[in-house]
């Protein structure tokens, strides 16, 4: 029996790699497919920074992508792409046109140009080498929290962070979610401990606090950066199904439930929040109604858990006045 990580790579058929310079407050994530992937995707934040989004569309003639990007940098990251796609094309890897070879790697960014990092990067922005770092350092385990895309995340009152979480259907299909964390709002009921995502806890994976008995008025009173801040969650959804073009946009569009149910709120006028969506095709659906309506209900959930872990993993910035972790004031250990 494979032993579960409870990561994203416990969809066969990726990789996750993580870079980020602490000196600037920033990070990339990037997903690498073993190999091409039916991928889609669903932009529902009012300021996302995105790349190559159109091109997942069930309608356009791109089979499959090479890779995903999430990072920091706002419209500056997006360049990160880039560094991802100068690695693929080293390794061979890309879409063929006749002797060209083109790498797909659609990409979004969360904002973190204010989180008290060094943003004075000269002419042009770090994004694309630490794009390329992500793709070279790419394999099964990855850092949580304070990591990669997550670095420089921030929410409305506690560090925000990269997070994980898989499960796996009845059917026996694998399903994974990887997030960066920069949320407009909050990911904790009231000033925390119990997080949102309490009631679809698996173990202790966010500190096993669960829900609290009570959920009153104080607890659900609105909290936010305030002004007009963008701030995103980002994510990419993947499982080991044979999904159609047609079914992975569906599936993107199911897993922000996950982002509404591990937030209070999202899909404001200043987020980005986007979900991207990659089948990589290692089981087909055989009762395909019943398997594939259950796969977007589970990858709501892995969403929902994986936006509490990237909070509970989180860890400070190195400034002064950072923003606080959450476990710098509820870790038990």
């Amino acid at each position: 029996m494979i032993q579960r990580r409870n990561l994203i790579t416990d969809v066969p058929g990726l990789r996750i790699g993580n870079a980020q310079d602490s000196a600037l407050g920033s990070g990339v994530t990037v997903a690498l497919f073993d190999e091409p992937a039916v991928a889609s995707a669903f932009v529902m934040g009012g300021a996302p920074a995105t790349r190559e989004t159109d091109l997942l569309d069930p309608d356009k003639m791109a089979p499959g992508i090479h890779g995903v990007v999430l990072s920091g940098g706002s419209a500056f990251g997006l360049d990160a792409a880039s560094g991802v796609q100068a690695y693929l094309r080293e390794q061979g890897i890309g879409f063929a046109v006749r002797d060209a070879l083109v790498p797909l790697v659609p990409q979004a960014c969360i904002f973190d140009l204010i989180n008290g990092g060094n943003k004075d990067w000269g002419r042009y922005p770090p994004y694309r080498e630490l794009g390329y770092e992500a793709a070279c350092q790419a394999g099964l385990n990855f850092e949580l929290g304070t990591s990669g895309g997550g670095y420089g995340a921030t929410t409305a009152n506690f560090k925000g962070g990269l997070g994980s979480a898989s499960a796996v259907t009845s059917a026996g299909h694998t399903i994974g979610a990887l997030v960066v964390v920069n949320s407009i709002a909050s990911a904790v009921i009231g000033a925390g401990p119990h997080f949102w995502a309490g009631a679809l806890e698996e173990g202790d994976e966010f500190g096993g606090y669960g829900h609290p008995e009570r959920v009153d008025g104080e607890h659900r009173r609105l909290i936010w950066k305030g002004g007009p801040q963008p701030a995103t969650t980002i994510a990419l959804v993947a499982t080991d199904a044979v999904l159609t073009k047609a079914q992975a946009k569906r599936l993107a569009i199911a897993s922000h439930a996950g982002l509404a149910r591990a937030l209070r709120f999202s899909h404001a006028l200043f987020d980005g929040d986007t979900i991207f969506t990659a089948a990589t095709g290692r089981r087909p659906l055989q009762d395909e109604a019943a398997e594939f309506t259950e796969l977007t209900a589970l990858a709501a959930d892995a969403l929902t858990r994986a936006i509490a872990r990237g909070i509970y993993e989180a860890t400070a910035l190195p400034y002064p006045d950072a923003q606080p972790a959450w476990r710098d004031k509820f870790s038990r250990a």
